[in-house]
């Protein structure tokens, strides 16, 4: 990933991560204050209807009160009870205390029956709970009971009382869907609302990416720029230098080993032509194709020096310092430090062009008087190369800045790049050049086959 990627990545995952706390915090609250309101609105009707579940039980009672002792006063009473309601599925209920129904005004086929077993679909027997709760001196009780309008099973809250004169238990219920129905609706309004928080935070969330999206893209806008103004000038001279290389191969095979090889043709037809000649000719043609080999092998090398392969970077970059000290006017040398270990081709390689390359420049521009390459090898460290001169130095940043400058050096730094080498660059106007490039003994490791 490139550096301004890990920038906004840097920039972008706190956002987020806060975002994504936020919106678990806010969502963990509103669930908490929706239960909450919910178990208060609960108790709070619960409380108000077992108060009016009490008055109306209070109110059977006193209807019934001046009955008792009188012949015909539990028929009378009976009667009374069976005309009160207070709604479709308010009404009293009458059971004597063995579990028999006396009186059930909205379920009258279950009068006479003896429901003392009876169980609900839990298994816990209705009537006798009932009975039992009469019998402590009254009070409410949770059941499942058949609710008349719908003709479901749903959960009653009942109220009952004895009346010990007639044996009796009396209580009346309302039934708890509607809250549960309440209940419902207030869940659905805390989700709703929950979700209308958790929308708003995304907004956010996008709002603050996009922000940060642009800014980034703001910022590096001009940097984009530059950088695709030096790859342009770094492809125009690696396309450059590819057609260079290829015209001085042509004119190298044309001017030299082609001439040479027709000239040793001749030579070769001339001694056929003249047996007298003979021998002398051939002496000729053997040298020129000597001549011709040793200039394919100067080509060869060119390309990639058979050494590298051979006797291996050390051997390789002392033949490169000597052919430029041949040249004259600079001295080039280079020294190995260490023991040398084995290296891979693709670090071999690098180096060896890179080494190419700060020589070529020390020897067009720097106008120094020595030039040292030193290759240093460490078990514990890997390898390093340096390339000293005490030439004019130049001003790296300078020339970095501009698109068709540096290039040289830019393609320096690529190959190290691409290596996970580290490539160091000491120098200013008047106080000569020193090139490092390092590789730890990991990389090496890490690149090695």
């Amino acid at each position: 990933m490139s550096l301004r990627g890990r920038l906004f990545l840097l920039a972008l995952l706190p956002l987020l991560a806060s975002l994504a706390l936020i919106a678990f915090a806010v969502r963990h609250q509103e669930q908490s204050l929706a239960e909450r309101e919910q178990a208060l609105v609960r108790a709070s009707y619960l409380d108000a209807r077992r108060t009016e579940l009490k008055h109306y039980v209070d109110l059977a009672v006193s209807t019934v009160r001046p009955l008792l002792g009188q012949p015909d006063g539990q028929r009378r009473a009976l009667d009374i009870l069976q005309s009160l309601d207070y709604g479709r599925d308010g009404y009293f209920f009458v059971y004597d205390l063995q579990g028999r129904v006396l009186m059930h005004s909205r379920q009258p086929e279950l009068t006479g029956q003896n429901l003392w077993a009876l169980r609900d679909p839990q298994g816990r027997l209705t009537i006798q709970q009932l009975i039992a709760q009469a019998k402590a001196g009254g009070g409410y009780v949770e059941y499942q009971w058949r609710k008349p309008s719908s003709s479901l099973l749903a959960p009653k809250l009942g109220y009952v009382v004895a009346v010990p004169e007639w044996g009796w238990m009396l209580g009346t219920g309302l039934y708890l869907d509607g809250i549960e129905a309440t209940m419902a609706e207030l869940a659905r309004g805390a989700r709703h609302n929950i979700t209308v928080t958790l929308l708003w935070v995304g907004a956010v969330a996008v709002i603050g990416v996009a922000l940060i999206s642009a800014g980034a893209l703001a910022l590096n806008l001009s940097e984009h720029r530059s950088a695709e103004a030096k790859l342009r000038a770094l492809a125009r001279e690696v396309v450059q230098s590819q057609e260079d290389e290829r015209a001085r191969l042509a004119r190298e095979l044309h001017d030299g080993v082609s001439q040479a090889l027709v000239a040793t043709k001749l030579l070769i037809e001339s001694a056929q032509q003249a047996p007298a000649e003979a021998e002398r000719l051939q002496a000729l043609a053997l040298k020129r194709l000597n001549s011709t080999l040793a200039e394919v092998r100067h080509l060869s090398h060119a390309l990639r020096p058979a050494l590298l392969d051979t006797l291996g970077l050390p051997a390789a970059l002392q033949h490169l310092a000597g052919e430029f000290d041949a040249a004259g006017g600079t001295r080039f040398t280079a020294r190995v430090r260490g023991d040398e270990v084995a290296l891979p081709e693709a670090v071999k390689t690098a180096l060896f062009r890179i080494t190419q390359e700060a020589l070529s420049n020390a020897a067009r521009h720097a106008q120094a008087t020595a030039v040292t390459v030193s290759l240093s090898f460490d078990p514990r460290d890997g390898v390093a190369l340096e390339v000293a001169d005490d030439g004019r130095g130049f001003d790296a940043d300078a020339a970095q800045a501009v698109a068709d400058r540096g290039l040289g050096l830019r393609s320096m730094r690529e190959r190290a790049d691409a290596l996970g080498a580290v490539l160091s660059l000491v120098t200013s106007p008047g106080v000569g050049c020193r090139l490092r490039v390092t590789l730890s003994a990991a990389d090496l490791a890490r690149i090695a086959p």
